[in-house]
This record gives structure tokens, C-alpha cells and sequence, in this order.
């Protein structure tokens, strides 16, 4: 089961999704609001936090919940303060009941990833991709359009065309067409690189 702590939380965060099964795990940590009240009304406890990437607005409550429920931080760069243990490209991290291969998908920020299950069919975008054909904002430091083309391309071809669910880093999980809405991301991403908007 999936659910988005942030879902009802009107301040600027990330989406927080708990991820519960045989291993309960938190995917991002959202930012100024209390997480860890919304995840000790759910669960007992948690076994990990998963991150998609370290933007403040998916970290800042990393360090409350680590210390809340004594468990560490799982991200690609462990250089980075408060990662605690590597995903790797093309590494399978268990969410839940499900196991997900990781994505190293640079381009919104370097440590960027994404993260996918083929069986049941969902994706873990971050702020890869969002519904209707958005897509990750690259003027912020590590941001390159380039790159986010590529990955975006990148996890197009890795998922399958019946993919069920899209959680993204912000605005509504993606139900209808979740495929779709990746495509149409990977051509409207391509299609702003190839033709920039004029100032």
C-alpha cells in the first residue's frame, strides 16, 4: 500500500509517500510539516527512508524521522548530508512488498532517481516527470535540460506501456495513463530543448 502523507498539507513540501508491507519504507521526507505525527498514525515503525533526491523540499524532515524511528537514509550520493547508505543505478531496493530497480536519472538535480517495479507496475518519478506532460524544472544548481531529456528517454524505455501508477514528487499520482503521461513528457522536454521559449 501506498499512501501520501503530504497529500492534505498546504505548506511547500514534496510528496511523502509511505510505502508499508514486508519492508515499510518512506519514500522522501518532505519539509515543514510534522511527518512524523502522519507516520506514527499509520505504522509502528519504519525500516528505511528512500529518497529520490535531496532537494531541501524532499530532505528537510529527513533528519526527525531518521531520528524518530532510528533507521537510516538510502539516496544515490552519499556525499551528501544525511544519505547514509547508495542506490546505485540499476540497483533493486524492496518498497513495501515489491522490489524496484533504481534509475539514475540526472537532469532536475545530480543524484537524482527514479524508481520502478515492473510487477505491480508503478513508478517512483521524484520531480522527473509530473502529470500531462510536465517535467522537472533545470534552472536550479545541477539542473541541466540536456540530461533531463535523456533521463526522462531513459525511463520511457525501461517501463512497460501498462504501467498502473505514476507517484510523482508533487501534484496528484498520475492513475489514468500513466505511460502516457510519460511520454508526453519526454516529448514536451525534447520538443523545449529543441525550441526554446522566447523571452
Amino acid at each position: 500500500m501506498v499512501e501520501n502523507l503530504a497529500e492534505d498539507v498546504h505548506a511547500f513540501t514534496s510528496n511523502v509517500f509511505l510505502v508499508t508491507g514486508d519492508r515499510t519504507v518512506l519514500v522522501d521526507a518532505g519539509a515543514n510539516f510534522d511527518v512524523v505525527s502522519e507516520i506514527e498514525a499509520r505504522v509502528d515503525d519504519i525500516d528505511a527512508v528512500v529518497l529520490t533526491h535531496t532537494h531541501k523540499d524532499h530532505v528537510a524532515n529527513l533528519e526527525a524521522v531518521t531520528d524518530a524511528f532510528d533507521v537510516e537514509a538510502w539516496g544515490f550520493d552519499t556525499s551528501v548530508e544525511g544519505v547514509d547508505n547508495e542506490i546505485a543505478d540499476e540497483d533493486t531496493v524492496v518498497l513495501g512488498d515489491h522490489e524496484y530497480v533504481a534509475m539514475h536519472t540526472p537532469g532536475h538535480k545530480d543524484d537524482h532517481l527514479c524508481l520502478y517495479a515492473r510487477e505491480p507496475g508503478v513508478l517512483f518519478a521524484g520531480d522527473l516527470i509530473f502529470e500531462h506532460g510536465s517535467y522537472g524544472r533545470t534552472d536550479l544548481p545541477e539542473g541541466d535540460h540536456q540530461e533531463l531529456v535523456l533521463s526522462i528517454h531513459d525511463v520511457l524505455d525501461m517501463i512497460e506501456k501498462d504501467l498502473q501508477v505514476m507517484y510523482a514528487g508533487h501534484g496528484q499520482s498520475v492513475t489514468t495513463n500513466p505511460y502516457g503521461s510519460v511520454d508526453l513528457s519526454a516529448q514536451q522536454a525534447l520538443n523545449d530543448a529543441e525550441d526554446p521559449p522566447q523571452s
